[in-house]
């Protein structure tokens, strides 16, 4: 249409113009909106102050044309004026998807790819089409039909409706393999995408058998792949034979396999063209052995581990070139590592940007990278986590822009994240009545790395006040500082307590990983309206009222890739307090906390991460364990399924009420799986299983479990948590629990 528009706009230009020979001395435009005059003046051939010339003319309307906004042009020509009049193509005012994922935002953008207000061109509607249809089969639906409907409203623009009309999704019922012979079929199905229905597929960690058209093409490279993890070199794996049966729509596949022999791995060379490691010190990373059937991973890993031991060196351009002589004959291998280290490179500048709120110097004191510096992989990777486990950004990333052989420039981009947030709550409960709180904290105030927090709370049965002020970095040295006050009251049913304290420390960070910790507490502690008629004799000196003057030191080991969501580390911790130094309260008690964080985006393909965590309390009563300083099971970070600190308890026989007097000794842990569950949004769905045991003489006087899902949100506010869980086979007089949150703690 635009090509015999433009001819017939040509041809009534020659028409109207034939007749001309005259200057132009002025040239005007009608009609024009998306295009400066400035800019349309600079598209003429034509120009004010030649003579007229139908060529010129011609030649001017193909160049308007060629920029894609309209749809007719034509001139006129008057008394030494020359008009061009333009109909530009209209707007696209409204985008909407009907069928499929409608008012979805994020599809709207990134796969529709329109926004309102662009000009309305038939070829992009149709792009949009096929990239429907392609998600589509993404998806595994085939046969969808895409119809485009467009609507003319009264001001001119256009509204564009895709209406959807979504095929069927193919079944996979069976998976048919011949020729195999040397695995079980069942080790493909952890690789490859399109797998056999199972029974209750729809159950998680079931098969539910849905083909993936876009995955086709890669599964028998997946198959192939793994056989040469198994040491068959020589393997062959042919595209899958695929009988849809389209009543039903259900397929069945089959790949015809040749293994062909395994080989084992001979022996193991490394040639370096510039001599710059020990061979020794290389050999010392690989994992591959001699004498056993070669393994294609653990290869690729050794070749990654190689480089980055000799990267660490200074030679950032490393390379690594991995081959294999293969010995058909007698079934051997031989790995040959070719290693071309290049030259050493220094770090010349290091650019930050992104940090609209966070201090350069706080960014940099996490860098173990500056100018000047000699290039290091694993300095440069350890930075990336070090970034991240600060709790102060989103994302980072560190490019590396290379200006010669020998220098380089690093550029880290930095994403803020809420660090910092307001709580105003109130509400009501049965049991504590009336509650109003107000709370305000940051981990980055004015970003400047250093965390502070306030916390009032009122309510009818309890008054907390507390502020606590924390710098990771005094200085910007390896020591850190911490100060807190405190001052609460709770009723009970039974009692009253009242407390008020202060506490005063430092650390040092020994290692990138490892830090260590000194800190002083001084606190009072007053039981008010005890019923002591209700507690045998030996109980009653629990509700003593008492002072505690307590030493703790401590060290931690934190490894991980993110404060808030780590997916790689471990994160280990063991604390001692000693209370006894001039006042009442007179124990020991240890403190051991692990965590261990796992991505499985690399093996299942999706940002799945398993985390497991424990903790083990022991407490040493040598002189007075008051009853507030004993250990405590339920709720966020031990057992959820129940009520915070209920356990352990007994059945007081005269009030019929639960008594809690604590533990000496508890031990915990939790599985969990973090799903996610909208990325753009940054939140995640986790399911958890916990159980723990907790006592007085041994672990074995009280257990509990519980499971549930949470979400994980990481909201404008900061990170929150809604915690949804179940106890496991509870008894008749535990609290129990469904529902908690928190706001601003490590998920």
């Amino acid at each position: 249409m635009k090509q015999w528009s433009a001819l017939i706009a040509v041809f009534l230009t020659a028409a109207t113009l034939a007749f001309a020979a005259e200057t132009v001395e002025k040239v005007q435009f009608e009609g024009l909106v998306h295009i400066s005059e400035g800019v349309a003046e600079q598209l003429l051939v034509q120009k004010a102050g030649t003579p007229l010339e139908t060529e010129k003319v011609d030649k001017t309307i193909e160049r308007f044309f060629g920029q894609g906004y309209f749809t007719d042009i034509y001139a006129t020509y008057d008394a030494g004026v020359l008009t061009l009049h333009f109909t530009e193509k209209p707007v696209i005012s409204r985008i909407e998807l009907k069928g499929w994922k409608e008012k979805d935002e994020d599809t709207l953008k990134d796969v529709v790819q329109l926004k309102k207000g662009t000009l309305y061109d038939p070829k992009k509607l149709e792009a949009a089409k096929k990239r429907i249809v392609d998600n589509l089969s993404q998806e595994g639906k085939i046969d969808s039909v895409v119809e485009i409907e467009t609507e003319h409203l009264d001001n001119g623009s256009v509204a564009v409706t895709f209406v959807v009309n979504e095929g069927e999704t193919i079944l996979i019922k069976k998976l048919n393999f011949s020729g195999v012979e040397g695995l079980d079929p069942d080790v493909f199905d952890e690789n490859i995408a399109n797998k056999e229905h199972q029974f209750m597929g729809w159950f998680w960690g079931r098969n539910d058998g849905k083909m993936m058209l876009d995955q086709l093409q890669y599964d028998p490279m997946r198959i192939r792949d793994t056989y040469m993890q198994h040491g068959y070199m020589d393997a062959k794996v042919d595209a899958p034979f695929t009988r849809i049966d389209f009543d039903d729509y259900t397929a069945e596949m089959s790949y015809q396999v040749s293994e062909g022999q395994v080989y084992i791995t001979k022996a193991i060379e490394l040639h370096q063209q510039t001599h710059v490691i020990d061979d020794a010190v290389l050999r010392d990373v690989i994992t591959l052995e001699t004498e056993q059937p070669f393994n294609i991973k653990t290869f690729r890993d050794d070749a990654e581990r190689i480089k980055t031991k000799i990267a660490d060196l200074g030679y950032a351009y490393v390379r690594v070139l991995p081959d294999l002589r293969k010995d058909k004959e007698h079934g051997t291998l031989e790995v040959v590592y070719r290693i071309i280290p290049g030259e050493k490179v220094w770090i010349r500048n290091v650019v930050i940007s992104g940090n609209n709120r966070t201090l350069d110097r706080i960014v940099r004191r996490e860098l173990y990278l500056g100018p000047g510096d000699l290039y290091s992989l694993t300095d440069l990777k350890d930075s990336r986590n070090a970034l991240g486990r600060t709790g102060y950004f989103d994302a980072n990333t560190i490019e590396e822009k290379r200006v010669d052989d020998h220098s380089m420039d690093l550029v880290v981009k930095v994403k803020e994240a809420p660090t910092g947030n307001i709580q105003l709550g109130g509400g009501y409960g049965s049991y504590g009545g009336f509650m109003l709180s107000v709370g305000v904290n940051d981990r980055n105030i004015f970003g400047s790395g250093i965390t502070t927090g306030l916390r009032l709370e009122r309510s009818q049965r309890s008054n907390n006040y507390s502020f606590n002020i924390s710098n990771p970095r005094l200085n910007d040295s390896d020591f850190s500082g911490n100060f807190s006050i405190f001052y609460s009251d709770f009723q009970y049913n039974d009692y009253t307590t009242h407390s008020d304290g202060v506490s005063l420390g430092t650390g040092h960070r020994f290692s990138r990983y490892i830090s260590g910790f000194l800190n002083y507490t001084y606190s009072n502690v007053n039981y008010r309206d005890v019923n002591l008629s209700l507690y045998a004799q030996d109980q009653q000196r629990f509700f003593e009222s008492y002072a505690k003057s307590a030493v703790s030191v401590a060290m931690s080991f934190d490894n991980t890739d993110d404060y808030y969501v780590a997916r790689s580390g471990w994160a280990i911790s063991e604390s001692i307090e000693r209370a006894g130094l001039g006042a009442q309260a007179n124990y020991v008690k240890s403190r051991t906390e692990l965590s261990k964080y796992n991505g499985l985006d690399e093996w299942l393909g999706f940002d799945l991460i398993f985390r497991y965590k424990a903790r083990y309390y022991l407490a040493r009563d040598t002189g007075y364990l008051p009853l507030a300083e004993r250990f405590y099971m339920g709720g966020l970070g031990s057992v959820r399924g129940y009520e915070s600190y209920s356990m352990p308890y007994y059945r007081n026989a005269i009030s019929g009420d639960n008594v809690r007097l604590g533990g000496k000794q508890t031990f915990s842990h939790n599985a969990e799986l973090s799903f996610p569950l909208a990325p753009k949004a940054k939140m995640r769905l986790t399911t958890f299983l916990d159980w723990g045991w907790i006592g007085t003489s041994s672990l074995s006087e009280f257990s509990r479990g519980g499971y549930g899902v949470s979400l994980e949100w990481f909201s404008p506010m900061g990170p929150l948590q809604l915690v949804f869980a179940n106890p496991i086979n509870p008894e008749t007089d535990d609290r129990i629990s469904h529902f908690e949150f928190t706001i601003g703690q490590r998920f």
